[in-house]
């Protein structure tokens, strides 16, 4: 890099940068980041201004890393966590015991990640673990960058999974789930009618979004303009308990709402497609931290089926 770079650029770029490069889009970066889309795409320009190389290709589809942006990316996150081990010695903390650093799809969230987490540090007190929650593409790429130890997530198509281990935990299948006390809750309910009351998808270009698609589309209907498209598991669920809205999730981010009772599944057939979720680890050997964790969620879902 030039004398210029060094001189200009600020944490404000890397974090702009690494945050988009692993959500793929400037939308969900800019949402990560708290800071607006206009705002991360200028921060990124200064960045591609002062590097002098293209590292993000832009399309509708979202954001792409060049090869150079690869690259780069190693770079960045190596400066980051650098001046994270800085932050450490200053604050008096031990650097050498990094928290673990994961990531996991929202809806393995409360009925997988959240039991191991509890179950793994009352056996180990003091273990730091680091969570994020990802949407799939995204856990992908920071698995394979190496910014995450691991991730609870899906099989991608061949070609993305390049230089990564998948390990299957279960296959989780959709749900259309309302209130307790919903109107819909009555005997003949049909898809079509579930569709005319306010309804809650996961985004565009997720595997969940995509299978609801399919799964309308199969009951010859089309899909309703005005949806609620969200990630967020706890909008979701506030919005259909206490707004009546309709929420086509996967499994596993109800489960232990389902079986408490404190949602209900609308008895509609069809709602299989059932999708492999499983680990996500780079194909190296793993440190013994990481095996344990490994080890506490297949146990997870062995005494707990999904």
């Amino acid at each position: 890099m030039n004398s210029l770079f060094s001189q200009r650029v600020r944490l404000r770029h890397l974090h702009a940068f690494v945050a988009t490069a692993q959500q793929g889009s400037l939308g969900r970066a800019a949402l990560q980041l708290g800071i607006t889309q206009p705002a991360l795409s200028k921060t990124l320009n200064e960045l591609e201004q002062l590097t002098g190389i293209t590292l993000l290709l832009r399309g509708r589809q979202g954001t792409e890393l060049t090869a150079r942006g690869r690259s780069f990316l190693y770079d960045a996150l190596r400066i980051l966590d650098a001046l994270g081990g800085v932050e450490q010695a200053i604050c008096g903390r031990d650097s050498r015991a990094a928290p673990l650093h994961i990531g996991a799809l929202p809806t393995a969230m409360l009925s997988v990640i959240a039991p191991v987490l509890a179950e793994v540090q009352q056996q180990r007190p003091g273990w730091r673990i680091q969570v994020t929650t990802l949407a799939n593409d995204a856990l992908i790429r920071a698995v394979r960058s190496g910014q995450m130890a691991l991730g609870v997530g899906r099989m991608a198509e061949p070609s993305r999974m390049d230089g990564l281990h998948f390990e299957l935990l279960y296959q989780e299948t959709l749900r259309l789930v309302v209130a307790p006390q919903h109107p819909l809750l009555h005997a003949g309910v049909s898809l079509a009618e579930a569709l005319n009351w306010p309804l809650i998808l996961s985004p565009r270009g997720t595997v969940p979004r995509h299978n609801a698609e399919t799964l309308i589309a199969s009951h010859g209907l089309k899909l309703p303009q005005g949806a609620v498209e969200t990630l967020c598991t706890g909008l979701a669920r506030r919005l259909t308990l206490r707004h009546n809205y309709v929420w086509l999730v996967p499994y596993g981010a109800v489960r232990d709402d389902l079986t408490g009772h404190r949602l209900r599944a609308l008895p509609l057939p069809g709602q299989g497609m059932a999708e492999a979720v499983g680990i996500l680890t780079r194909q190296q050997p793993s440190p013994p931290e990481q095996q344990w964790l490994m080890a506490a969620l297949r146990q997870r879902i062995s005494d707990v089926p999904l």
